[in-house]
């Protein structure tokens, strides 16, 4: 299948062949989303929370977020961390679940499994999304 998408340059309108970097986006939300379930399945074993629908995405200014209908939401570049950060993203979206909001409650539940999430946290906002 060939993607195209319209150009508009000097009052002409061209059509051009979508780059290559589409592709490697496409291949690297597959890459996130298999990367993503498995860590979750992994890290669900301790919380065992039901969530709904787990997406990736292309967020420019967050690595994840959870739905009040708990559906999850990946950066589909949470694949390129460290693993210790990438878990340390999916507990704390996994454990909104338990908890919707920063209470003291939700920050005990990460702490359950991520006792040194604090380190974590200030380690991830040196970190650029895009």
């Amino acid at each position: 299948m060939r993607y195209f998408f319209w150009v508009k340059k000097r009052r002409k309108v061209r059509r051009t062949k979508k780059s290559l970097n589409h592709k490697k986006y496409i291949e690297d939300k597959e890459s996130a989303r298999v990367f993503v379930k498995s860590r979750l399945e992994n890290w669900n074993l301790h919380y065992k929370f039901q969530y709904g629908r787990v997406s990736i995405r292309n967020q420019r200014s967050r690595w994840g977020s959870c739905s009040k209908k708990g559906n999850l939401n990946f950066n589909f570049r949470i694949f390129t961390l460290p693993q210790h950060l990438a878990d340390y993203i999916i507990v704390h979206e996994l454990c909104h679940i338990g908890e919707f909001n920063h209470s003291k409650k939700f920050w005990n539940l990460v702490c359950k499994t991520i006792p040194n999430y604090l380190e974590m946290r200030k380690e991830l906002r040196k970190i650029r999304i895009n």
